[in-house]
């Protein structure tokens, strides 16, 4: 397996620009799946490359990206159009470079920003799977970022810790599952925002690479 570095034309509201990428062709894939990191860490953080390489070695292509704010290198998150503008790049760049259907994962803001840019059809994925979904900045449930999710058509999957403060009161996240049109959940055991368990230490890159059994088959079910 063989990782190559790409750049990603991006539409921003401000002109053309380019984030960085990196793509990783499987050998005889059967599915696609493009990549995004959370609001804090960048596309090479251990989780996503550990979850990168355990999809890639079953058979999916992975393409991996960064948003504007982070090739700019700044810290906190740019304008939500701007990272709705770099998916709508990504399925550009993706349909040239494995032409067919394709599924949008992302941990935490990416995902969200991936349902955002798909309710909007600004992307037509064939799947989303969201990685921790951040339903509301933690202890704030009076702020829920919900109303856009029941107008995704697609199949969703929220890969969920038990623990996370994202979506505490569970009743609410409940909730929210309950109006989408076509969406699951898949619970990690005591699992906080980052999928840790307290007391069971594990690295970053091995916890990517056990939700990749998760995400692939999920993916599978679509395709």
């Amino acid at each position: 397996m063989s990782t190559e570095p790409v750049r990603i034309p991006v539409t921003l509201p401000t002109g053309v620009s380019d984030v960085s990428g990196l793509w990783a062709r499987a050998q005889s894939p059967w599915a696609t799946i493009a990549l995004a990191h959370g609001a804090g860490a960048g596309m090479e953080h251990p989780f996503l490359a550990g979850l990168a390489d355990a999809l890639v070695a079953d058979g999916v292509s992975v393409l991996r990206f960064v948003f504007p704010y982070v090739e700019a290198g700044r810290r906190m998150p740019g304008p939500a159009p701007h990272a709705v503008a770099t998916w709508a790049g990504v399925q550009a760049w993706l349909g040239t470079a494995a032409p067919g259907p394709w599924a949008a994962v992302g941990k935490s803001y990416g995902g969200r920003m991936a349902s955002v840019a798909c309710a909007e059809k600004v992307i037509a994925p064939a799947a989303l799977v969201y990685l921790g979904y951040p339903l509301h900045p933690p202890g704030r449930p009076d702020k829920p970022r919900r109303d856009h999710l029941p107008a995704i058509e697609v199949p969703q999957l929220f890969v969920e810790g038990e623990n996370d403060p994202f979506i505490d009161p569970r009743s609410q996240f409940d909730e929210v599952v309950a109006s989408c049109q076509h969406a699951r959940v898949h619970w990690v055991a005591d699992g906080n925002h980052s999928f840790e368990v307290k007391g069971a230490r594990r690295p970053a890159l091995d916890i990517g690479a056990g939700l990749a059994p998760v995400v692939g088959e999920f993916v599978r079910g679509v395709w």
